[in-house]
């Protein structure tokens, strides 16, 4: 329980942070301020200026708001699709079970940053598509884990009992099956949106996900590049923020998984 304590307090503090930064800095993340291009970190600004006179804390902040909801927006919509997909296929079974895993398999056969790229070269840039693009590279992992799951909850002795008394097939998945492996799927939710972090911060790194002026932690990463070496300060907000914020899923996951095989 101390790595999922340690996690939940360190989610907290960055979410915290990038929730009330409207009330923490008084900088418009938006907002140039040509006479102060370049300002190294003070009491007016914690973390300096970059080239166009934005505040960085203030910047880190928001970008923090985009990354994080694209983050757990593109988590849930990866265990919503391929966890549903998956109880359907272990539940009806048949040709419905053959297609959609030859469909999954076929996702699974590319790379997952190279099929992110893939989809979001075909709709484009932005936040809807990046959360989309990860959504479905993402949900093959949940389809197999839930499929698995359900096939092998299915034949223990309660499900056969439930389907004895008369239990429909929804009823023994929904209610009797999924109950005793969600606590799984949760452990891999939150290494999920740990990966999906790095994964949407590369993107808008690269331009290909949050377009500028709009900041997320790749988007304000990047453009501190321009100037790293004259500015190195610049990208230490944005930096720092993208690790605490994946280390604390990464610390959830952990502590998830500890308490979970302690209960078996």
């Amino acid at each position: 329980m101390k790595r999922v304590r340690l996690g939940l307090l360190l989610f907290l503090l960055v979410a915290g942070s990038a929730l009330l930064a409207p009330w923490l800095v008084r900088h418009d993340p938006l907002e140039p301020d040509y006479r102060a291009r370049y300002a190294a970190p003070s009491g007016e600004h914690l973390l300096g200026t970059d080239g166009l006179g934005r505040d960085v804390l203030s910047r880190s902040l928001a970008g923090g708001r985009v990354s994080l909801l694209i983050a757990l927006s593109a988590t849930g919509l990866t265990l919503l699709l391929g966890g549903l997909l998956g109880l359907l296929a272990a539940g009806v079974g048949g040709l419905t079970d053959t297609a959609l895993s030859r469909l999954f398999d076929a996702l699974l056969a590319f790379p997952g940053f190279l099929l992110i790229l893939l989809v979001v070269a075909i709709l484009g840039g932005g936040a809807a598509q990046t959360v989309l693009a990860m959504g479905v590279a993402g949900s093959p992992v949940y389809f197999r884990l839930t499929r698995g799951f359900t096939r092998s909850e299915l034949r223990r002795e309660y499900v056969l009992a439930a389907r004895a008394l008369g239990a429909a097939r929804p009823r023994q998945l929904l209610r009797h099956a999924l109950p005793n492996f969600v606590g799984s799927l949760g452990v891999q939710a939150a290494s999920t949106a740990a990966t999906f972090l790095l994964v949407e911060a590369s993107l808008s790194y690269l331009g290909l996900g949050v377009p500028l002026p709009t900041p997320s932690w790749g988007n304000v990463l990047q453009d501190a590049r321009s100037y790293l070496t004259r500015q190195p300060w610049a990208a230490v907000g944005p930096g720092l923020f993208l690790a605490a914020a994946s280390l604390s899923f990464q610390f959830l996951s952990d502590g998830l998984r500890d308490v979970l095989d302690r209960r078996e």
